[in-house]
């Protein structure tokens, strides 16, 4: 089972592909309730201070989660912890990369996080969909996305390994102040990823035309 998390933002309904069913769990935070709405999903749970969203017309089955406006977490942190305390190990993150950039730079450090708790997690928002890995591989399908994308997330990481994609690599470094790792294009139908020492953002992306 997993733990879909509405989030604010901009998103591309069209390009979302992650949907709940069954006894997945479904989560707004705050104005994530009309990206939702967007997607034609029903949340069980709003969680929020609704300073974005402004008071909520819900249906009366859903769980409505009202938390103080000064709070240390934001609404999305809070939403990931309520999924992480009923047992979630796998979460969906739909939203939270375009707007304010530090909400967005928060929203990405709870990727780093989940990682910590061994807890498999993505964000996507249409335009872009992220994962983190530690001292990890993984396989990354081909999807709509143009471009993949490898982002050092600390000072050095070393042993990196990506494979069917246009630009291969084995064995490369990779460091915050030199990340060429940027717009490779697969070219079969997944791509390798591992990383021997460190952390890493793996990015897939696509230009956003009218934007």
């Amino acid at each position: 089972m997993r733990a879909y998390i509405y989030t604010g933002g901009v998103i591309d309904p069209a390009y979302i592909t992650e949907h709940p069913k069954g006894e997945d769990l479904v989560i707004a935070a705050d104005s994530g309730w009309e990206n939702a709405k967007k997607l034609g999903e029903k949340p069980t749970v709003l969680l929020g201070d609704f300073d974005s969203l402004g008071e909520p017309q819900v249906p009366n089955q859903v769980e409505v989660i009202r938390v103080p406006k000064e709070k240390d977490l934001t609404d999305t942190q809070l939403a990931v912890d309520y999924a992480l305390q009923k047992g979630f190990r796998d979460i969906v993150l739909i939203g939270g990369l375009s707007g304010r950039l530090d909400h967005t730079l928060s929203n990405l450090a709870i990727l780093e996080h989940l990682e910590t708790l061994r807890v498999h997690a993505l964000m996507t928002d249409g335009f872009n969909r992220v994962r983190f890995i530690r001292n990890n591989s993984t396989l990354i399908p081909r999807g709509a996305y143009t471009y993949l994308s490898l982002i050092a997330a600390d000072p050095v990481v070393k042993g990196v390994e990506i494979d069917g994609v246009r630009y291969p690599l084995k064995k490369a470094k990779l460091t915050r102040s030199n990340q060429y790792a940027i717009s490779n294009e697969l070219t079969g139908n997944c791509a390798f990823i591992a990383v021997r020492k460190g952390g890493l953002y793996i990015i897939e992306s696509r230009d956003a035309k009218g934007l």
